[in-house]
């Protein structure tokens, strides 16, 4: 049994060549991940490069996201570690200065980003080194001064997180505006935001794609705790949602994660738009055969939930065996969809007329317990929103766009089967069947549903539904041979 959650994995060190990228797709990958936080463009271009000859050694079509690294704020640069316990101070800098021991439990530093202090409050948090350790605002204003709650060791250039503070800094930077250059000019089919704090940053991607004539799909992160407050408006401008855990667990109590990646991903399903859960998923893979059980069950939740994919970072990226990683993700997720609550109809409000033909497509799919839904696509969201009632019927989608059918690679349970020239529909489906039987793809003996829009080629036309059994398949066959 295929599974119908897609697997994003990046790509790294352990996971560059050819050959283990081949290994990965065959293993489950359907999309893979370029973190623009690290590597050149050149080694990016090559990747990219090394990821299409594998996609078109194996036959199977595959996705890229390029994930920009946004405006990650950071320590300066440190005279030598800093030994923190509970009752020292912390003065931070408005200047770049290096950090050093002023005297004893007092020291002195900066962050990459210093217009943020302005903004701080006494009574507010610093979290430094990704949350490890927590340092409580007890002075603000010309100055900041900050009381250390724990102990920890503290290097230069360490992660910062404001959980208290809206801070409303621009979330693209120059580097993050080359990249995306680069993204566009390389044909990368999804861009990761991050840092998103509400809808004007994807708005502003989105300009930025367009001045450089790109069609990626936005996918907006979320791993601010203001951005989990403006989900809805966020949601509403992206393509897709990335839920990310690791950040986002510094921003907000980590006891909320679960039942905040439960709400988000429930709100992207019912707006029809890919959502992925992210971070350290199976994370002791990337040194060990073996994952724990809190990571298997990590993932399955997630399956449950109703993500459209998961995705892994250091353990494809720098982990000892990223094939035998994906392996396990790939029979975890299968395992899980086993137990799956296929069929979300009741769930759903209709947002425009699509949405009624999608809901009585997949209803009728359901009921017939046909071999697959076949979607004629000119946008990929008619597919979209047949994917959202989670019916356990595969979604074969066909397009008339290369771009599109990777656009829906990431998406629950649709297989971007064929691309065809735009036609008349008699025509357009009988190439599609017949291309599926030469494929092995369509069986005459089995049960399918079509549904395309009329006339085609038109973006939100879906208003077509046909049922196809074996007398229906030869008739439209025969139309083209």
């Amino acid at each position: 049994m295929d599974k119908k959650t897609k697997i994003l994995a990046t790509v790294g060190p352990a996971s560059d060549s050819v050959e283990i990228l081949e290994g990965l797709i065959k293993a489950g990958v359907n999309v893979f991940r370029l973190n623009f936080s690290h590597g050149s463009h050149e080694y990016h271009a090559s990747t990219l490069a090394k990821i299409r000859e594998a996609e078109a050694k194996v036959g199977k079509k595959v996705g890229v996201l390029q994930d920009i690294c946004g405006p990650k704020i950071r320590v300066g640069k440190l005279e030598e570690d800093f030994m923190l316990v509970a009752g020292d101070k912390l003065h931070f800098s408005k200047e770049e200065i290096v950090g050093k021991k002023v005297k004893e439990g007092e020291y002195e530093l900066c962050i990459n980003q210093p217009q943020i202090l302005a903004m701080l409050k006494e009574g507010e948090y610093i979290y430094l080194y990704d949350g490890n350790i927590r340092a409580r605002v007890i002075e603000a204003g010309k100055k900041i001064v900050t009381e250390v709650e724990n102990s920890g060791k503290l290097s230069s250039n360490k992660g910062v997180n404001f959980p208290n503070t809206v801070i409303n800094i621009e979330v693209i930077t120059p580097k993050d505006e080359a990249d995306l250059l680069w993204g566009a000019q390389n044909g990368v089919d999804f861009v990761a935001v991050s840092f998103v704090q509400n809808a004007n940053d994807i708005l502003h991607v989105r300009n930025i794609l367009k001045e450089h004539k790109s069609r990626a799909h936005i996918f907006a992160k979320i791993e601010k705790f203001d951005a989990v407050e403006k989900i809805d408006e966020i949601l509403e401008v992206s393509d897709g949602i990335m839920v990310a855990r690791g950040d986002l667990g510094i921003e907000v109590p980590y006891y909320k994660v679960p039942s905040i990646q439960k709400k988000i991903i429930a709100k992207a399903n019912a707006a029809s738009k890919p959502v992925i859960t992210a971070t350290q998923m199976l994370l002791s893979m990337a040194e060990k055969e073996m994952a724990t059980r809190a990571e298997i069950s990590d993932v399955a939740n997630a399956v449950l939930d109703g993500t459209d994919a998961v995705m892994l970072s250091e353990e494809s990226a720098i982990g000892v065996n990223p094939i035998h990683v994906v392996e396990v993700m790939a029979a975890t997720i299968r395992e899980t969809e086993s137990i799956y609550p296929y069929g979300k109809f009741e769930v759903y409000p209709f947002l425009d007329e699509t949405d009624i033909i999608s809901s009585s497509t997949a209803r009728l799919a359901d009921r017939l317990g046909v071999e697959a839904m076949i979607s004629l696509t000119s946008s990929g969201k008619s597919a979209k929103k047949l994917a959202r009632y989670r019916i356990r019927a595969d979604i074969y989608a066909v397009t008339h766009d290369e771009r599109i059918a990777r656009s829906l690679t990431i998406a629950w349970g649709i297989k971007p089967i064929m691309n065809i020239d735009t036609s008349n529909l008699n025509v357009m489906i009988g190439q599609t069947l017949q291309r599926g039987i030469e494929k092995g793809l369509i069986d005459k003996e089995k049960t399918y549903i079509v549904t395309a829009g009329h006339p085609s080629g038109v973006e939100g036309s879906t208003n077509f539904i046909r049922i196809l059994k074996k007398d229906q398949i030869e008739y439209y066959t025969d139309m083209v041979l």
